[in-house]
């Protein structure tokens, strides 16, 4: 089996193809890696999947697949219709908290 996704590491690269699976909505591929580990890819990143008819036609002159945009199209009016953030309350949602032995040891 070989990774056909051109910005994957492994592209172009030959694996020993191990079995197909569906996981959850995903179709994945597992093969074994140059290590002999066990290691799955997205189906569609290889060639055990047929190469996508809208990539054949557009033979390189088209970056983007029409679905793909449309999906980035419908999420960006998600986004642009949520209230704007204030400030950093985002980002202090998601980071950590210092505990106050580092807060302390900050420089400042």
């Amino acid at each position: 089996m070989r990774v056909t996704h051109r910005f994957h590491p492994w592209f172009g690269r030959q694996l020993e193809f191990v079995k197909r699976r569906r996981n959850w909505a995903d179709d994945r591929v597992y093969v074994d890696d140059a290590q002999g580990d066990l290691v799955s890819l997205p189906a569609a990143w290889t060639d055990v999947v047929g190469e996508d008819p809208f990539v054949v036609v557009a033979a390189g002159r088209a970056p983007f697949r029409t679905v793909d945009l449309l999906e980035l199209a419908e999420l960006v009016d998600r986004l642009r219709s949520q209230p704007p953030s204030r400030g950093g309350d985002d980002v202090n949602r998601i980071t950590p908290r210092l505990s106050e032995e580092l807060r302390r040891c900050r420089v400042r």
